[in-house]
């Protein structure tokens, strides 16, 4: 009987197994394949996205990187999401503190319009920074486009950290409090610390939210082109598919890049934090 229970649960673990393997292959197929037919098509000789295959090419790569507007498009996208992504890091992380760790009149008020933003399309966001921006006198440029996403990126960050902060051990701040550190050190020594896996991850969202935003900068930009408008403005012409399919590979692989590299880090940081320092020793011998 034992032996016979035994194998019915060995086979319902075994299906569960099964159909999580193909849950998961389902939507990687759903949500990579695009990026990788993207990718095949873009050595493909010829301008139509179709089979069967011309020929293999680097030409469009080269018609690409060698677009002055292409090399100005990305400039303009790394330069704003290098800007805001750490700016909005630190608002985030202030805004969480503040409202996760005081209690104040309106908290729930403020919480609530600081949440809006992610829950507001970026369409109405994108229309409403130029109503704006129009009623103000203010011309458009990259600034107002950064300002835009400032807007849209911090609250995002104030949720990944908010939610990190509600879980974090308020005995360890205690403890820091008890052992006579200041707010700076408390900070310093103790949270930032714990909240660097986070504050990691918010930097890689912050930083792709804004190079990837097109709605916001469509609506809020001047003449000055970020990549995902310039991406825009070039689909309009058939003849121009395999430059876009070429640019969007190698960004796109860039990407991955990036936040592979940012993840090693972090495990890095994470690995010599437990290995060479306890605990104790930076709530306590980490103070002195």
């Amino acid at each position: 009987m034992a032996g016979d229970r035994g194998r019915r649960v060995t086979g319902r673990n075994n299906w569960g197994t099964v159909l999580a393997t193909a849950l998961v292959a389902v939507v990687m197929v759903v949500l990579v394949g695009p990026i990788l037919l993207l990718a095949v098509f873009s050595f493909n000789d010829s301008s139509i996205i179709a089979l069967p295959f011309e020929g293999f090419t680097f030409e469009w790569y080269r018609a690409a990187f060698s677009d002055p507007d292409v090399a100005d498009s990305l400039r303009n996208s790394l330069v704003l999401a290098a800007i805001i992504a750490p700016l909005c890091v630190v608002l985030g992380t202030a805004t969480a503190w503040g409202l996760t760790r005081f209690r104040f009149r309106g908290r729930g008020f403020w919480s609530a319009l600081v949440a809006a933003p992610l829950v507001i399309p970026w369409l109405v966001m994108g229309v409403s920074g130029l109503l704006l921006f129009a009623s103000l006198g203010i011309e458009l440029s990259l600034m107002t486009v950064g300002a835009m996403h400032i807007a849209v990126t911090f609250p995002l960050v104030t949720a990944l950290v908010s939610a990190r902060l509600v879980r974090f051990e308020r005995s360890q701040e205690e403890a820091a409090v008890d052992l006579g550190a200041s707010q700076l050190q408390l900070m310093t020594k103790v949270v930032l610390p714990q909240l660097a896996p986070t504050l990691g991850a918010a930097l890689i969202f912050a930083f792709a939210w804004s190079f990837n935003n097109f709605e916001i900068s469509f609506f809020n930009g001047g003449y000055e082109q970020t990549f995902p408008v310039w991406v825009y403005s070039v689909l309009r012409r058939s003849d121009n598919l395999p430059i876009v399919n070429a640019v969007s590979t190698a960004v796109s692989v860039a990407q991955v890049l990036v936040v592979y590299g940012m993840w090693m880090a972090l495990q890095a940081i994470n690995r010599r934090r437990g290995s060479e320092e306890t605990l104790t020793d930076m709530v306590g011998g980490g103070l002195r």
